[in-house]
C-alpha cells in the first residue's frame, strides 16, 4: 500500500504499478495530475475537451507503463503522452474543420475560495491574468514556456517531451517572453501585476 507521507522514485512506483497496486497508481495521478493538466491545457483550450484528454491520458500512461524503461523521468514520459495525445486531438479537429490554431483561447477555469483574504485574492486574480497572457500566444509558444518555466523542465527534456529540435525550442521561447514582454508592460502599472516583471525581464 503506498502512504502520502511515503516518497517513491520513478522506478519504485512504476514497479508496484505494474505488481497490481491500485493505490499505487492513484499515488501517480495524484502527483501528477497538475502536470498533465498544464501540458494538456496549453494545446487543448476548450475545459470540458481538456478534462477528457486528461484522462485519456492517464489511461494511455496506465497501458504503456511497462515500456518505461527509466531512460528519463516519468515526469518527462508522461508529459510526452500528455503533448502527443494533444496535439493528436487537435490535428483532428483541425483536419474536420471544427477548429483552427488561430481559434480564440478559452482558460481553464479555475477554482477560488472566495474566503481567501485579499492580497492572496489579489495573487490569484494576478497569475489569472498571467495566465490568460500565456493562453493567447501561438500553440507552440505557450507549450514551451509552460514546460520551460511553469514546470521547469530542461531544454533537452522539452526536446523529448515535444520532439522539437533545441533552437526551435530556444527560439520559441525567446518569442513567446518577447510577445509576453509587449503585453506584460500594458499592465504592468498595475500593482497586483508586480509579481510578473521577472517574466517581463527574461
Amino acid at each position: 500500500m503506498v502512504s502520502d507521507n511515503v516518497a517513491m522514485n520513478d522506478a519504485e512506483l512504476v514497479e508496484q504499478i505494474l505488481n497490481g497496486n491500485n493505490n499505487a497508481f492513484r499515488y501517480l495521478v495524484a502527483n501528477y495530475q497538475r502536470l498533465v493538466l498544464h501540458v494538456v491545457g496549453r494545446v487543448v483550450q476548450r475545459q470540458d475537451e481538456a478534462e477528457d484528454i486528461c484522462q485519456e491520458v492517464f489511461i494511455k500512461v496506465f497501458r504503456k507503463l511497462k515500456r518505461f524503461r527509466g531512460e528519463s523521468r516519468l515526469s518527462t514520459w508522461i508529459a510526452t503522452i500528455a503533448y502527443n495525445t494533444s496535439i493528436s486531438h487537435v490535428r483532428k479537429q483541425v483536419r474536420r474543420g471544427e477548429q483552427s490554431y488561430d481559434d480564440n483561447p478559452v482558460l481553464i477555469a479555475q477554482i477560488r475560495d472566495e474566503s481567501l483574504n485579499q492580497k492572496v485574492v489579489e495573487k490569484e486574480e494576478a497569475k489569472k491574468i498571467l495566465m490568460e497572457m500565456i493562453e493567447s500566444l501561438p500553440v507552440n509558444y505557450r507549450t514551451v514556456l509552460t514546460l520551460f518555466h511553469l514546470e521547469e523542465f530542461s531544454y533537452k527534456e522539452i526536446e523529448e517531451i515535444t520532439g522539437m529540435p533545441e533552437g526551435t525550442i530556444k527560439s520559441y521561447l525567446s518569442r513567446a517572453r518577447k510577445l509576453l514582454k509587449e503585453k506584460l508592460e500594458k499592465v504592468v502599472k498595475s500593482e497586483k501585476t508586480n509579481i510578473f516583471v521577472d517574466y517581463a525581464r527574461k
